[in-house]
């Protein structure tokens, strides 16, 4: 298990946002406290993604609790983003720890969430656990490629995870006023709707990406 023998994948975040993030990012891991450390961070991020899950299955009795996950989501953008940052800027790399720590945490941390908005009342629990098997297949796809061709996307079409959190953020606000809508003379739930968009994003993402990658693996192996 030499670290030597390790070889860090090319990260690739071409997200919306990813610019100014990255600056923001920096600027933030300069003015850490010396006492924090990327392993705080990841912890910080990995409690708040529970405790926004948590939040949304509160918020089935006390719709105030939508304003708490987005909380929780601020929180979660700080420690998730920045503990990686945080370890590249003081050159404190530990790339399969890092590796995997961050993403079996982001993994958990999206099950929990997911969860607690499918037991929310705002969204149906069908709905909810095809979206959850839409994100695991994509992440399945993000890292079997990480490992195969050695690339890891952060985003697909300019759609990163702070982006995704931005949009939940706007979702929950308008919760309050619009917790249903009405397409074609029927009504359905708001974040129905806004999870079968996901659904079907995430679902064009993985066939798009899939075939993408299978064809550039087949050129790459030719056999004679």
């Amino acid at each position: 298990m030499a670290t030597q023998q390790f070889k860090d994948a090319e990260r690739k975040q071409l997200s919306m946002l990813a610019a100014i993030e990255k600056k923001t990012l920096i600027w933030l891991a300069q003015r850490m406290p010396a006492w924090v450390n990327s392993d705080h961070l990841t912890g910080l991020g990995f409690a708040a993604m529970i405790a926004a899950g948590l939040c949304y299955w509160a918020a089935s009795w006390d719709r105030r609790f939508l304003l708490v996950v987005i909380a929780a989501l601020v929180v979660n953008w700080f420690g998730d983003s920045l503990d990686g940052t945080l370890a590249r800027v003081r050159n404190r790399l530990r790339p399969r720890y890092g590796f995997y720590v961050d993403h079996i945490t982001d993994a958990i941390g999206t099950f929990c969430l997911i969860g607690g908005l499918g037991l929310s009342g705002y969204m149906s629990t069908t709905v909810a656990l095809c979206l959850l098997i839409a994100y695991f297949l994509l992440s399945i796809e993000v890292y079997l490629t990480t490992y195969t061709i050695g690339t890891f996307h952060l985003s697909f079409w300019s759609f990163g995870p702070t982006e995704l959190r931005i949009l939940l953020c706007v979702g929950n606000i308008a919760l309050f006023k619009w917790p249903r809508v009405k397409l074609h003379g029927n009504g359905y739930l708001l974040f129905d709707v806004g999870g079968v968009i996901g659904i079907i994003g995430m679902g064009a993402m993985l066939l798009w990406a899939s075939i993408r990658h299978t064809r550039q693996l087949y050129n790459a192996e030719r056999l004679p």
